[in-house]
């Protein structure tokens, strides 16, 4: 892609402290990126290029698995073929992660937080050009900076949400944050310091408030509706920033106006377990699904397949869903019907067996990441609405769901927290929830069938619910503190 050309030497910086590399490099390379973004045409091919990278960094292996894997709703499946058939082992990309072992200097997440500030680098650039270029109307540039500044804040909150205890760790959320980047590389030689957790999310969300005042009927880019961001989708993350900050107020309203107002209905009883089996298209709920990418003879060269498919007994991939998690669905529930139960040829102890792993129905054939659904709305609101002395309101909601997916109704208001937490454990699993939830309510990690880890509970508050900032980083930023115990 042109814009691939443009920026190949300028984005071998990938993160915000390694400003004095960008300096090295040829003089020109500016100028390229002058010429880039002189017209409405090269902004939206750095727009796709911005979508290309955040949906590489979130839909492959590491960030895809984290939160379920953490928490306990994954397991590992045996190896398909080879010489090693049978043996069950861990990823090298999550080895040090899953065993809460991930060290500063080789972190297995290194790359998640290169890319992310590389993503909010090119974010930050089309902010910064798009308000010079003379051939969009305000409108387009409205839409364009929307679209920007959601980006800009999404990576922000995943960081946070990995490097940052969650909201509620200090009363005051006077903990560290994160790095927070307004500007680009090319605005100079900065080296900031990491916000503070209340600093970080007030960023956030004036990022969002901005983007949402700034929306207009539809993207500019060429695709699906429901592959770019939104002001329905920019509103659900919205609700989800306001949820993990614990501003219940605020995530019950902007939760609710998603459910009333964004013309999006939930999934019918009738069609849940068809409408997530479909291939290729994403379930009708959807509020963003990024695209899965394809060449130019739309096959399909990754997805969410890579990492949770099953096609055969000798073609699979190697995350499975634990017992812990499948033992929480009752027999009539229809989300058992989400899982592909296979008798797989394992070796236990030295011994030769078959035992039965379970892939969820998810994410088989050609599915894209799912970022928003309708459902964690009514989840987001049933919970805030607890928190906010409607208990009746939050059992409804809760209700809604159970009852789209046959399970039986809740009658009392009674451990109604922790089944709002059970509730988001099974209809959002696999979709990167667990462990953020975990440590927003302040739980204990307790991994039982199938952990394979040197660790497999962890008790709240720990050092490890965050991982380290990579060494490489640090180094290059002397004001970027590391994450304690690291």
């Amino acid at each position: 892609m042109k814009y691939s050309k443009y920026l190949s030497i300028f984005f071998l910086i990938l993160s915000l402290q390694s400003c004095s590399d960008f300096l090295e490099q040829e003089p020109g390379t500016e100028t390229s990126i002058d010429e880039l973004f002189q017209n409405k045409k090269g902004v939206l091919q750095a727009l796709t290029g911005l979508y290309y990278d955040l949906e590489g960094n979130i839909r492959p292996e590491r960030f895809a698995v984290y939160a379920d894997l953490q928490g306990g709703n994954l397991k590992f499946a045996p190896t398909a073929t080879g010489s090693l058939k049978g043996q069950i082992s861990i990823s090298s990309n999550i080895e040090q992660v899953y065993s809460f072992e991930d060290l500063a200097l080789t972190s297995n997440f290194k790359s998640f937080y290169d890319t992310n500030y590389k993503i909010i680098n090119q974010a930050n650039l089309i902010l910064e050009y798009t308000p010079a270029i003379t051939d969009a109307t305000e409108t387009e540039k409205n839409q364009i900076k929307a679209e920007a500044l959601t980006i800009r804040a999404y990576a922000h909150f995943l960081l946070s949400l990995v490097y940052s205890q969650d909201y509620k760790y200090t009363p005051d959320a006077s903990h560290l944050g994160i790095i927070y980047s307004t500007e680009s590389i090319k605005s100079g030689i900065k080296y900031p310091a990491r916000k503070t957790a209340a600093e970080t999310y007030s960023l956030i969300i004036e990022d969002l408030k901005t983007a949402i005042d700034n929306y207009s009927d539809s993207s500019l880019l060429t695709g699906s509706a429901t592959s770019f961001f939104s002001q329905k989708s920019t509103k659900a993350l919205l609700a989800r920033v306001y949820l993990q900050k614990g501003d219940w107020t605020n995530a019950y309203d902007v939760a609710n106006d998603v459910i009333t107002n964004s013309g999006v209905v939930l999934t019918s009883k009738e069609s849940l377990v068809a409408e997530w089996e479909k291939p290729d298209l994403p379930i009708s709920e959807i509020l963003l699904e990024f695209s899965i990418r394809k060449d130019t003879e739309g096959n399909v060269s990754s997805s969410m397949a890579q990492v949770f498919g099953y096609t055969s007994d000798t073609n699979f991939q190697k995350y499975t869903a634990s017992n812990d998690l499948i033992n929480l669905y009752e027999n009539t529930d229809l989300r058992k019907q989400l899982f592909l139960e296979k008798s797989l040829f394992t070796i236990v102890d030295g011994v030769q067996t078959t035992r039965n792993y379970n892939f969820t129905k998810k994410f088989q054939d050609n599915p894209g990441y799912v970022a928003f659904r309708l459902s964690e709305m009514y989840l987001i609101r049933a919970e805030a609405a607890l928190e906010t002395n409607r208990a009746d309101q939050a059992m409804a909601d809760i209700n809604i769901i159970r009852a789209r997916a046959n399970a039986s109704l809740l009658t009392s208001t009674a451990n109604l927290k922790e089944n709002i937490f059970l509730e988001r454990r099974k209809e959002l699993c696999f979709e990167g929830f667990l462990f953020f939830d975990i440590a927003r309510m302040h739980k204990d990690v307790s991994r039982n069938d199938g952990c394979i880890a040197t660790v497999c509970s962890m008790t709240y508050p720990s050092l490890k619910y965050v991982l380290p900032i990579p060494t490489f980083n640090t180094n290059l930023n002397p004001n970027l503190q590391q994450n304690d115990s690291y």
